[in-house]
């Protein structure tokens, strides 16, 4: 295979074999949490992805050419947590400036993103599977499409459920569930294209 065809595997693969929702189960706070309108996921979505893109940038720097150095790589989860508070708190500022609606439709699960366990877990899957720059990048901004995905396809179906017959007991956050568990054998089904 070519190093073109590797690199387009490796992006598929961040969204759908290896999504973080669906296949490693990170994230799923924030994932049930806001995914009951398509425009407030998005929007989460694409929050998370920027942060998981700068986060995996950042942190790899870090990683290499700090802690490496410096002999000091059991530092590595509080720094991660560090940087991805920090950049949390300048994408919060920045949304409460330029878009003060949106800012408040996120609500609570905005300043959640710095706990949301998805993002420390690329930041930390950079790391431990050896990535390198490049590499890194493309796992935190496909990643982060994935996450994406995969809350905006929840958000669909969570809009669609609100107007369906459902049985009382099932209302709610348990139909909720049963949809995400289907959603999530859905897509460990890419897992069989390799």
């Amino acid at each position: 295979m070519t190093g073109v065809t590797n690199i387009l595997l490796f992006m598929v693969s961040c969204v759908l074999t290896h999504n973080f929702i669906f296949s490693r189960f990170l994230g799923c706070c924030p994932f049930l949490g806001v995914s009951k309108k398509v425009n407030t996921a998005a929007s989460m979505g694409l929050a998370v992805t920027l942060v998981m893109t700068m986060a995996s940038v950042i942190t790899w720097c870090i990683y290499h050419l700090v802690l490496v150095p410096l002999d000091v790589t059991y530092l590595q989860t509080c720094s991660f947590i560090l940087v991805i508070a920090a950049l949390v708190q300048v994408i919060e500022m920045f949304l409460k400036k330029t878009s003060p609606a949106l800012y408040k439709a996120l609500g609570i699960y905005l300043p959640l993103i710095t706990t949301n366990c998805a993002v420390l877990g690329v930041a930390v899957l950079n790391i431990t599977d050896e990535l390198n720059l490049g590499y890194a990048i493309l796992n935190g901004l496909f990643g982060g499409l994935g996450f994406m995905l995969a809350i905006v396809l929840m958000a669909g179906v969570r809009e669609r459920l609100e107007t369906s017959k459902i049985p009382e007991p099932l209302k709610g956050f348990p139909i909720s569930l049963i949809s995400a568990s289907l959603m999530a054998v859905a897509f460990m089904g890419f897992g069989g294209l390799a």
